[in-house]
């Protein structure tokens, strides 16, 4: 009988990254539009007391899940194809080709879709556990993408609502 060979723990940092927020809601992405603003945060005074160039902000920055999370969204956000110039053809989601669509269930079906093909895309993604995707209560033009997955070395789901504009009308 073999002995499996296991390698050198990686520390957690490493398997999911850290990045600068980008998206206030980790929860929702509500935000559409491009170009917005960066978030700070309050940070410990690293310069010595006096110094008029100190500053308690600075750019805030996500780590571990909730890096992953908005890693998530981002891709949600992006088309499929729009990063190709900078070396990522397949990074993104289709789910903007769904704008103008009726919501039956054939979109939604698809929604479902290219919400699946999007996060089978993502490294740290270990298992997708659910994808539903429903009509926005009171906005038959909108629907939601609800996703649970379980990123690598997780235990416990990391559930996202994703909207998506259809604009088609309601059937």
């Amino acid at each position: 009988m073999s002995t499996p060979i296991v390698g050198p723990a990686v520390p957690r940092e490493e398997l999911f990254g850290a990045d600068l927020r980008l998206l206030g809601d980790l929860e929702r992405a509500e935000q559409r539009e491009r170009g917005g603003d960066l978030f700070t945060a309050i940070r410990p005074q690293l310069r010595l007391p006096g110094d008029p160039d100190a500053s308690p902000h600075d750019l805030q920055r996500l780590e571990g899940v909730a890096d992953l999370q908005q890693a998530l969204l981002l891709r949600f956000l992006t088309q499929v194809g729009e990063l190709a110039h900078l070396g990522h053809p397949t990074y993104g989601s289709r789910l903007h080709e769904l704008v103008g669509e009726l919501n039956n269930e054939a979109t939604r079906n698809r929604a479902k879709l290219y919400a699946l093909q999007a996060l089978l895309d993502e490294p740290r993604i270990a298992r997708v556990r659910s994808i539903v995707v429903t009509t926005r209560s009171g906005d038959p033009t909108w629907v939601d993408v609800r996703a649970a997955v379980v990123a690598i070395d997780q235990v416990t789901e990391l559930n996202l609502v994703f909207p998506v504009p259809l604009a088609g009308g309601a059937t």
